[in-house]
């Protein structure tokens, strides 16, 4: 961890359970928690980037192997989890993927299966961690969102659908929870720099045109999505809850 970055002592010792924490924005948010001394948990089918990230962090996270789409399988990895690490405290709901995809050949098929992939899980997850943060009395769930709907972004429409619809269920589950003072937001982040972005769709030309749309001139690199989701998920956020949390370097 950055010398300069917070160290968040509410963090320490809580157990926070992640999606899709085996590369990408993941990882970093996996990384950044063991570094506060939480005991972190992470669901991802990559099984062999899991593997990789837990032996770069020496073994102090645990992982279990699940498709999100299939939502026995993602309860059943909770179940294990929790097994291991006690029940979760945090949630961050980070799975997703930016498949682009032509509107004029979106089958029923593919649309459903986007929203599995992208929206579907996030909510299964909330229900499979809410009973044991309700009976603790607290909790943070944060929802990973997206700048491409906001900035009415084409290519990938039922991605962006899914993307917005994280919102609306971040405010919903945020008034349902909220009495347990269980915590709900939403991080919106731009177009972050991770290996997949760069391999797919961060071409010279694209990265100009981006950069022009920002405030900031700087690219934005994963570490910082992970250091918002620490703090709302730290009693630093006690009172945040049903907001959006732009890490979007001015493009919206």
């Amino acid at each position: 961890m950055s010398d300069n970055f917070a160290r968040y002592p509410s963090l320490n010792g809580k157990t926070v359970f992640i999606t899709g924490g085996a590369s990408g924005i993941g990882a970093e948010i996996v990384k950044a928690f063991a570094a506060q001394g939480a005991k972190v948990g992470f669901v991802d089918l990559d099984a062999e980037g899991a593997q990789a990230l837990a032996d770069a962090t020496e073994g102090t996270v645990a992982w279990e192997q699940a498709d999100l789409r299939d939502i026995p399988a993602l309860k059943e990895a909770f179940a294990r989890l929790k097994a291991k690490l006690g029940p979760a405290q945090v949630l961050v709901n980070n799975a997703a993927r930016d498949d682009r995809h032509d509107w004029r050949e979106v089958t029923p098929e593919y649309w459903d299966e986007r929203q599995a992939t992208n929206l579907r899980h996030m909510f299964f997850a909330i229900q499979a961690v809410a009973p044991d943060m309700i009976e603790a009395g607290a909790g943070s769930i944060i929802n990973m969102g997206s700048n491409s709907w906001w900035e009415a972004g084409g290519n990938m429409p039922a991605y962006t659908t899914a993307k917005a619809a994280v919102h609306g269920l971040t405010r919903t589950m945020a008034r349902d929870l909220g009495g347990h003072r269980i915590r709900v937001n939403t991080v919106v982040p731009g177009w972050v720099m991770t290996e997949r972005q760069k391999e797919l769709w961060a071409s010279p030309e694209a990265l100009e045109k981006h950069r022009d749309r920002q405030c900031l001139p700087d690219l934005i690199e994963p570490v910082y999505l992970a250091r918002m989701v620490l703090f709302l998920a730290s009693d630093d956020a006690a009172m945040c809850t049903a907001n959006n949390y732009m890490v979007e370097a001015g493009s919206i």
